[in-house]
């Protein structure tokens, strides 16, 4: 490893002398670090890595950041770095890996996920949304409806799980796409929540057209290709690199530290218990992140994202009960298209509200226990009456 490091150093010395962050654009410096193999380190070579262990990624970072330079401003492409870029990676065809890596990692093009529907929010495999196959022009025509989309509103393109086959049960009939969220035929429309905000979207599809070369690996497997996106989206979400401290429990110990008369033993207890677990939650998490490093993002990664939104949940409300009246009040309901997911950002009101999402986005605790209880302990897997039942013959 200290080999790689000082190889890192080294590249990295040479990416500034020639690049000074002082002195070149924002997007030419990011270009450079991209062709350096700086950009992801654990990513080929050619594709704007070094094929090193993934770890390395945030020396680099932190080496880069100490010299002021630009970064690609990942909160505004979460999706796309953190879901659909892996998923690519996988299982794409070298000139998908062409086409779309670069300038995804360069923030050029914000991705989005359109996987829930209104009637299939926790049934993946449920999906309704239709992609029939073109014979005279070799493209995909897509009609249907996806709900609880994540930054539709600025996405350029957007993974897309669709049924390709109706007659087949319902895991074997889907297929994945990379689809242009700029065609005609893709309408958005906002999704105000419970704080005001308009983060999440409703996302028709009518008559939308896509490119042949833009189906993700082969017809029917989508289910396959669809879980490689979950396990990373999890432990995207759950298992986060975070100091100590940081995050939501943070912001309760703070509270607890500056407002001393609110105290009780009661509520000391409650903090204890629940900075013990956010402990544990974040070295589980780099456990899972391991993982992930190594090409292997387990079932596990349910685990670190069910637990993250349980303890959001309990945090923020005791943060709202140690302020009293103060932990009551809201800044703004004014409708906002926020451009990235602040988790723990503005005020208490706002922190406890959002936190009710959490157990809903990026699939429900129910869904995750079930695959906790199925793929990672080997319980019993749940009665299924939709098994070998083709996907048209099933009640809707």
């Amino acid at each position: 490893m200290s080999e790689h490091r000082s190889d890192l150093e080294q590249r990295v010395t040479a990416l500034l002398e020639a690049h000074d962050p002082a002195t070149t654009g924002r997007a030419a410096f990011l270009r450079a670090r991209w062709d350096a193999g700086l950009a992801w380190v654990h990513f080929p070579v050619g594709l704007g890595g070094l094929g090193l262990p993934r770890d390395l990624q945030a020396y680099v970072d932190d080496l880069l950041a100490a010299a002021g330079a630009p970064d690609n401003a990942p909160e505004r492409n979460g999706i796309g770095l953190g879901m659909a870029a892996p998923t690519i990676l996988a299982h794409g065809t070298p000139e998908q890996h062409e086409r779309f890596l670069r300038p995804l990692w360069l923030g050029e093009e914000i991705w989005c996920q359109l996987f829930s529907e209104p009637g299939a929010g926790s049934d993946l495999a449920a999906v309704a949304t239709r992609a029939v196959p073109d014979e005279a022009t070799g493209e995909w025509v897509v009609n249907g409806q996806k709900v609880w989309t994540s930054s539709a509103h600025l996405a350029d393109f957007a993974i897309l799980v669709a049924r390709t086959d109706p007659d087949v049960p319902k895991h074997g009939g889907l297929s994945y796409f990379l689809l242009g969220m700029r065609e005609p035929g893709v309408e958005v429309r906002p999704l105000r929540q419970l704080t005001g905000e308009a983060e999440f979207n409703e996302v028709f599809l009518t008559d939308v057209r896509v490119p042949g070369d833009q189906l993700l690996g082969s017809v029917g497997e989508g289910w396959r290709i669809a879980n490689t996106t979950l396990n990373s989206e999890r432990v995207s979400i759950g298992g986060q690199a975070v100091p100590r401290e940081a995050g939501m429990v943070g912001k309760v110990a703070e509270t607890w530290r500056t407002h001393p008369g609110r105290r009780t033993h009661g509520t000391h207890q409650r903090l204890l218990d629940l900075w013990v677990q956010a402990e544990a939650a974040r070295i589980t998490g780099s456990r899972v992140r391991q993982q992930l490093a190594v090409g292997a993002p387990g079932p596990e990664g349910s685990a670190t994202k069910l637990v993250f939104a349980r303890l959001a949940q309990q945090l923020s409300a005791l943060e709202v009960e140690l302020l009293g009246e103060d932990g009551l009040r809201y800044d703004d309901w004014a409708l906002t298209r926020p451009d990235k997911v602040d988790f723990t950002g503005r005020d208490a009101g706002y922190r406890y509200l959002r936190a009710k999402g959490n157990s809903i986005e990026g699939g429900t605790s129910e869904i995750l226990r079930n695959i906790i209880a199925e793929r990672v302990l080997g319980l019993p897997g749940e009665p299924r009456v939709d098994k070998d039942v083709a996907w048209k013959d099933l009640p809707r």
